[in-house]
């Protein structure tokens, strides 16, 4: 038996099978090479005995394994989504479908989050390590990153612009991967596996919206092909898919997504244009000031005259609310409401097209190429006369008197006033359009008792950007000092004068990646289990990045310095050995050697194992060492420049007399590439069991420990400024520029206005938990069964050790609060589905689940970040709550062509959990809770297919 074993196994590379769940309870049918079943095939249960035998040895390719295999209880831990998984869900993008999954957590980016560096895009996070630690692949090669780096270090996959349409299925390794993939694979790997061929025509319309109004999305994908591989010598195939999501305008939902002021439930009131504020309406309030020192450019400031009150500039319109308080009286303006969204608008558009040719009896040749369009846009308020950053205009004032000697007609005042507005005629906003075109050309199939495979991949990305609303600093002081912007009657300023006062910000940036592969893989020898496998290969790469600055110059009011430049060359080489000692005892060990243009060497082991004491039960388990390569923004020629509002210390303060040279401002802080930067490197493990009591039946549950060293981030800015007041010399490789000399105090100490800082390795993380994995397969009789899928993943650490020794906890919290985008790390994340098929009906039913999280965050400072006017925890429990939705999706076939689909997303119509801590979203969390903002969501659909 172990010589036609082998043959099996030779051949099956170009007929492996669907891999429909982790231990696939039925034996699968015939599939092509990429896992689509065969036309008109028997199911098991029809075949002859010898057709099961023979089907049961058929090898496959499982993610995480370069070797073919007769089973898929892999040493490693891997769940698979199929394309009929995929179309049950009701989910209808890649990053909606891998997003769900239990092991996504901390760092994940959602499309929602508008307000972050890569706005417009999606990222996947395993076991909460960042996108930067999860390896997203096509067919098992490298894609392009998407041309913005998460908060201008993190680099990953845009997983907007994979087509969803030609996927069979999505592989998602949970495990450690560097000694097969090489870089970035410390948390996992996803793969997604297209269509290796099509035969027919299926076409797609959907339209969908949202029970609270907005959000409406239209849908239509098309997939034919023709040419037979077996009787034809040829396949082709072409995939086209168009999507547009409309906007959800935070108007069209309830307080308090709707709304800053949450003083009505005990919260404080941050609604623009209040009397004491810096941001004010667009009707704006002026103060009776006394002149300070110029700022730059000639911008005058002032101070309050003391015991003067806010009045509006001009009287409140229908957009505003009058409000009095102790600082005097303005027009309150509820700018959440009346400009922002929760959704943006997005259109996508993505064509994809493969001829697969048959080279002989045992090769194929193939050409596979795509063009993928993500355009996404984001509104925004007006923006605000008062900035922080990149210089402080907090106490500008206006003139009473103009340069030709006559009264300033916007100032109501014989002196300088104190000004807070908003550019009413200017709106802000931005547009993302991310154009991602991949060709990629291979051959594989046999030589005598080898198999082989190899590919070259051209992958492009081109991202533009246009960003809307951003003064310019110098035409800012140029119209305030001159009176030529009409604060009075806004209505009468040019649109040439607008323009001016705030350009469109534009920029193109673009990643480029180049890979060439061969790979090998044979049996060696017969052993006891089986014949020992061999795979190998080898592989080159070109990766380059070229983000310009939007803002050169720190001309724009609101934005720092952002840019990346690099490029490097990585070539690598793998062995794999997988040895079944016993029938029920299998040994796999790997490793991968990678060479870095820009950082040198690395070397990636990895061993598992797998033993079936019994037939119903697999023990399993992997140790394995991994690295993350340095991003360019990390070492390249990069520059990162973000502000905070600072104050100096005490001390310092005093000896300045506590005048307004040291009162709070805008700091600078320019992180900037470290081209001697390190890999961050791990060690990681995991044990688990699989228990198969009958064959209806299987469940896995994994243990995992990932332990991270050598951890990428910014030199502790704290110390540089430390040293910088106590005279110090400042830690190697920092500077700190320095302010003009407090005029009142021109022998005194300078006070920073920029921070620079370099990436180091500099801290440690460790993180563990456990994957719960149950599947059921049941007949039902008459023609029904029922399918039942539950997936679980709970963190019991996910632990950060700073340079100092300091351990900061994350787990069920806030934190990492920048990494995350304050979204937290929930510590438990589950999905149950159950699928039933009856007749020509399909009904599913999908349940999902994320743990409360603490709205403290150890990174953020001691106790609640959300606290009302006294300080006090807001609300009082400091937690968000546990959010779980429920999505409805069903089918039915009229006949073999047409089919009706319809979904209802959030069923139940739950709300997202209330949370203020959360920066990325309106008083709630869009990482885990974007359902609840959209309520529930009916879609209807038409499939034709022949």
């Amino acid at each position: 038996m172990k010589p036609n074993k082998l043959a099996l196994a030779l051949a099956g590379l170009l007929l492996t099978p669907v891999v429909a769940a982790v231990a696939q309870t039925t034996p699968p049918p015939a599939s092509d090479a990429n896992g689509q079943q065969a036309a008109n095939q028997p199911t098991p249960d029809q075949q002859a005995p010898e057709q099961k035998q023979a089907q049961q040895l058929q090898s496959i390719t499982v993610t995480g394994s370069a070797l073919p295999r007769v089973d898929l209880e892999t040493p490693s831990p891997v769940t698979v989504i199929t394309a009929a998984q995929i179309d049950r869900s009701g989910l209808k993008t890649v990053n909606d479908v891998i997003r769900a999954i239990s092991a996504d957590n901390s760092g994940s980016i959602p499309t929602a989050f508008t307000a972050g560096f890569a706005a417009g895009s999606a990222g996947v996070a395993l076991r909460g390590l960042t996108v930067n630690s999860t390896l997203v692949l096509i067919d098992g090669r490298r894609s392009a990153s998407y041309p913005l780096a998460d908060d201008g270090q993190r680099t990953f996959v845009d997983l907007n612009t994979i087509p969803v349409n030609a996927i069979e299925r999505i592989d998602v390794l949970k495990d450690g991967a560097s000694s097969l993939y090489g870089a970035d694979a410390i948390a996992g790997v996803v793969n997604i596996i297209l269509k290796h061929d099509y035969k027919g025509l299926q076409a797609t319309a959907d339209i969908g919206t949202s029970q609270k109004g907005g959000g409406t999305t239209r849908r239509a994908t098309l997939i034919f092909g023709g040419g037979d591989l077996a009787k034809d010598g040829w396949n082709a195939y072409g995939s086209i898919e168009a999507q547009k999501d409309d906007r959800i305008w935070a108007r069209d939902r309830g307080y308090p997504y709707n709304s800053t002021d949450l003083s009505r439930i005990g919260g404080s009131d941050a609604t623009n244009g209040q009397p004491g504020f810096n941001n004010g309406s667009i009707y704006g309030m002026v103060q009776p000031a006394e002149l300070g020192p110029n700022g730059p450019g000639g911008m005058l400031t002032g101070t309050a005259v003391p015991g003067s009150l806010w009045q509006p500039l001009r009287p409140c319109g229908p957009a505003a609310t009058p409000v009095t308080n102790s600082s005097g009286s303005g027009c309150e303006q509820n700018f959440t409401s009346q400009y922002t969204d929760l959704q943006p608008e997005q259109k996508r558009l993505g064509v994809y097209g493969r001829l697969t040719i048959k080279v002989g009896d045992a090769s194929e040749a193939y050409l596979g190429a795509s063009v993928y369009s993500n355009k996404t846009e984001v509104a925004g308020g007006p923006p605000q006369i008062r900035a922080g950053t990149p210089v402080n205009t907090r106490s500008i004032v206006l003139p009473a008197v103009l340069p030709n000697g006559l009264h300033n007609p916007n100032n109501p005042y014989d002196q300088p006033a104190l000004i807070t507005y908003a550019f009413g005629g200017i709106n802000g906003g931005a547009k993302q359009n991310n154009d991602n075109m991949r060709l990629v050309g291979g051959i594989h199939g046999t030589m005598g008792e080898w198999n082989y495979d190899s590919a070259l991949v051209f992958n492009h990305n081109a991202l533009t950007v246009d960003n809307y609303g951003f003064l310019n600093y110098n035409e800012l002081i140029k119209v305030v000092n001159d009176g030529s912007y009409n604060f009075i009657d806004p209505s009468k300023n040019s649109p040439s004068m607008l323009a001016a006062l705030a350009p469109v910000l534009h920029k193109k940036s673009t990643t480029d990646l180049q890979s060439l592969d061969f790979h090998l893989s044979r049996a060696l020898v017969d052993l006891p289990g089986g014949s020992l496998g061999l795979a190998t290969g080898v592989d080159v790469r070109h990766e380059e990045q070229n983000d310009p600055d939007l803002n050169p110059g720190l001309q724009a009011q609101g934005l720092g310095v952002a840019h990346t430049f690099g490029k490097r060359t990585v070539s690598g080489a793998f062995v794999e050995l997988d040895a079944p000692f016993l029938e029920s005892l299998e040994v796999d060990a790997s490793g991968r050697f990678d060479h870095y243009s820009d950082f040198g060497n690395n070397f990636s082991p990895k061993v598992g194992f797998k033993w079936k004491p019994i037939e119903s039960l697999a023990v399993r388990g992997t140790w394995s060492k991994g690295f993350r390569a340095p991003s360019f923004a990390e070492n390249g020629s990069s520059e990162s420049e973000g502000f905070a509002t600072y104050t100096v210390p005490d001390a310092y303060a005093a000896a300045h007399g506590n005048n307004a040279y040291v009162r709070p401002y805008g700091l600078a802080y320019d992180t900037i590439g470290n081209p001697n930067i390190k890999p961050e490197r791990s060690k990681s493990w995991t044990f688990g069991l699989i228990y198969q009591p009958i064959p209806q039946l299987s469940a896995s549950l994994d243990y995992y420990d990932i332990k991270k060293t050598g951890v990428i981030g910014q030199q502790d800015t704290q110390a540089i400024l430390d040293a910088y007041f106590a005279g110090q010399p400042l830690p190697p490789n920092s500077g700190v520029i320095a302010d003009v000399p407090d005029p009142a105090n021109p022998t005194l100490l300078p006070k920073p206005v920029v921070v620079v800082a370099p990436y180091v390795n500099q801290n440690s993380l460790q993180t563990k938990g456990i994957d719960f994995d149950l599947i059921g397969n049941f007949d039902l009789g008459e023609s029904a069964k029922l399918r039942s899928e539950f997936n679980a993943t709970r963190i019991f650490e996910w632990n950060l050790t700073l340079q100092d020794g300091t351990v900061q906890r994350f787990v069920g919290t806030h934190g990492p609060y920048a990494l995350s985008s304050g979204a937290g790390t929930p510590r438990d994340r589950a999905s149950w589905s159950n699928s039933l098929s009856f007749g020509r009906a399909t009904v599913t039913g999908t349940l999902y689940y994320t743990s409360s999280i603490s709205m403290s965050a150890p990174d953020n400072g001691e106790g609640c970040i959300s606290v009302d006017d006294n300080g006090d925890p807001f609300p009082p429990s400091c937690r968000m709550a546990s959010f779980t939705s429920f999505d409805l999706t069903g089918s039915y076939d009229f006949n073999d062509h047409f089919a009706l689909t319809a979904s209802i997303l959030n069923a139940f119509n739950r709300e997202a959990p209330f949370d203020p801590s959360n920066y990325a979203g309106n008083n709630y969390n869009p990482t885990w809770a974007q359902a609840g903002m959209v309520g529930r969501f009916y879609t209807l659909g038409v499939k034709y297919k022949m």
